[in-house]
């Protein structure tokens, strides 16, 4: 049986003229101890998705099953405990409490299962060191560089031992050296057994997936499995391979532009010399920035 299944969901938005169909009947399968990689534009439902999966949002419609048991629609307080124990996330953002120290962010989702702080700091410092970050234990969160916040991040994610974590984005605010910091430790978790759900848009981090899911429009468009250590054949069509756009579409771009720029007098009607001759100048300005 898979870890995560979810049949028909949906997901609605707004009402009336202002509805949006985040999410539009995805059916998704995902086996335990596999590292998925969500990817697609921006707008395309996969932080919606990683919402729904991670209970911090109901869907509209379908079911949602966590190893077998329908969560979609418990109550709000058992929705909380299913979080709390069996899902890890990582943000983009780190959202680190910037009043308490390294040590007491990572400690904090134990306070809510009850735990004394002696065992509970015991166990915070245990996973710092785990991430290479006991000897910043101590230090709050503005005295870190971006990729030690987001390791003390992972360090909190990692702290309840859940089964599925989720990153959204977690390098997005990193530079490259830092990016293969992080994404080398979410490997390591993989390894470890841990289910993981990555959502980026940098087809370099399907080097560490064993599979791609691709999303359009509220739509699983695309499904692939693929080796770790390589770049996903679909990632690399995709964003590698993308058609180089024409003198034409340029052009067209160009008089588009001009035509909505505010505060301009509706243009006269043009003779065909002046449409040619304008055209031209056009073109000549679209070579110019291509170069």
């Amino acid at each position: 049986m898979s870890l995560i299944q979810l049949k028909e969901v949906s997901k609605i938005f707004g009402f009336g003229d202002a509805t949006v169909l985040a999410l539009d009947e995805i059916d998704l399968n995902v086996e335990k101890g596999e590292f998925l990689a969500v990817m697609g534009p921006s707008g395309s439902g996969k932080t919606t998705l990683m919402n729904l999966i991670g209970l911090l949002d109901r869907p509209s419609h379908g079911t949602y099953f966590l190893d077998g048991r329908n969560v979609a629609y418990r109550r709000p307080n058992s929705q909380a405990k299913f979080r709390r124990d069996r899902v890890g996330f990582i943000f983009q953002s780190y959202n680190l409490l910037p009043r308490l120290n390294v040590l007491d962010n990572v400690a904090l989702p134990l306070a809510y299962k009850g735990m004394t702080p002696v065992r509970r700091q015991k166990r915070a410092s245990d996973i710092l060191e785990l991430v290479g970050m006991r000897d910043r234990e101590y230090f709050m969160p503005n005295q870190l560089s971006g990729g030690q916040a987001q390791r003390a991040a992972i360090a909190r994610a990692l702290i309840n031992r859940p089964t599925i974590i989720i990153a959204d984005e977690p390098t997005g605010n990193l530079d490259s050296h830092d990016s293969k910091v992080v994404m080398e430790l979410m490997s390591d978790i993989h390894r470890r057994g841990n289910t993981v759900l990555l959502v980026t848009h940098n087809p370099e981090l399907t080097r560490y997936a064993n599979r791609v899911i691709y999303m359009y429009d509220g739509q699983v468009v695309g499904d692939e499995k693929t080796p770790i250590g390589k770049i996903a054949r679909g990632a690399r069509r995709i964003y590698y391979e993308r058609r180089k756009v024409t003198d034409d579409e340029i052009v067209a771009g160009v008089s588009a532009l001009l035509k909505d720029v505010p505060g301009q007098k509706p243009a006269k009607k043009n003779n065909k010399h002046q449409v040619r001759r304008r055209k031209k100048t056009a073109k000549r300005k679209a070579k110019k920035v291509r170069r």
